[in-house]
């Protein structure tokens, strides 16, 4: 039985204790220098998940960093990262009182044994403890019927696991209303909105948003385009530290051309808060 199942029938586990915890961690080999095994468990169809690479060098910066929160990430995806050994090299650019900054390369050895940089980040962190109360906001948390109401992989054809071992480390319930897809009859619209959270039961944490926002299907499926889309840079704003509890993803596109697309998401919490904001420029597979 895959370990987040495991974990889920017993307890919850724990922020700092779990399977994304330890599947994201780095253990440092010198100043700057990280170690990570990227799991396999994080791929579908065996490419690793683009916000699960963005969490590992985001746990990177915050061991490098005098603040320990993302505030903003940018990333741009240089080659296509594959599970097991990696290195995460960091660089301080910036410090002060409120803000630091920092950027990061993850690189990994290609088959000929050359190292090859896989992903780029360059991100800004604080304390988001210490933020004002203050809102004003024209937001509003997407229409989502609850999530007894919504369908996850379990409602349909079981996902095979070989294939899609993501999906068993996920707690993922889709708007009904947002896969058509799924039945060969997609809306046009580029939409997608879920319930998201992870499988052991953890509460989600600012780095756990920075692959909320990456972690639904894509909405190219919603367009009717299958096959996957690979990200070419993805940048991540995170708000507010969230609420206990599922948090609510909303994502759209309103234009594809020249093979590329845009997807803009949304996360909320239990309490109705805006927590992340991200946009992405993916490449789509036409033909």
């Amino acid at each position: 039985m895959p370990e987040a199942a495991t974990a889920a029938a017993t307890a919850p586990a724990v922020v700092g204790d779990s399977e994304f915890d330890r599947d994201t961690a780095v253990t440092p080999r010198g100043p700057g220098v990280y170690d990570t095994d990227l799991s396999a468990g994080w791929t579908i169809f065996g490419a690793v998940n683009g916000g699960y690479l963005l969490a590992v060098l985001g746990r990177a910066l915050a061991d490098t960093l005098p603040h320990s929160d993302p505030f903003t990430v940018s990333a741009h995806y240089l080659s296509a990262s594959r599970p097991g050994p990696a290195v995460v090299r960091t660089q301080t650019v910036r410090t002060g009182r409120t803000l630091s900054t920092g950027q990061a390369s993850l690189f990994q050895h290609d088959e000929e044994g050359r190292e090859v940089e896989r992903i780029r980040v360059l991100a800004s962190y604080g304390d988001l403890d210490a933020l004002p109360d203050d809102v004003r906001t024209s937001a509003k948390p997407p229409a989502i019927p609850p999530i007894s109401r919504c369908l996850g992989p379990e409602d349909g054809p079981a996902p095979d696991a070989d294939q899609q071992p993501i999906a068993e480390r996920l707690m993922l319930k889709l708007d009904p209303s947002t896969i058509g897809w799924a039945l060969g009859q997609p809306s046009g619209k580029g939409e997608m909105r879920a319930w998201f959270g992870l499988a052991d039961g953890r509460d989600a944490d600012p780095l756990s948003l920075l692959l909320a926002v990456d972690a639904l299907p894509p909405t190219a499926f919603d367009l009717g385009i299958a096959g996957w889309v690979p990200t070419v840079e993805l940048t991540v704003h995170v708000r507010s530290r969230p609420a206990p509890g599922p948090v609510r993803v909303s994502i759209t596109t309103r234009n594809l051309a020249g093979g590329f697309l845009e997807e803009d998401a949304e996360v909320w919490d239990s309490q109705d808060r805006l927590v992340a904001q991200s946009r992405q420029l993916a490449r789509v597979r036409l033909g």
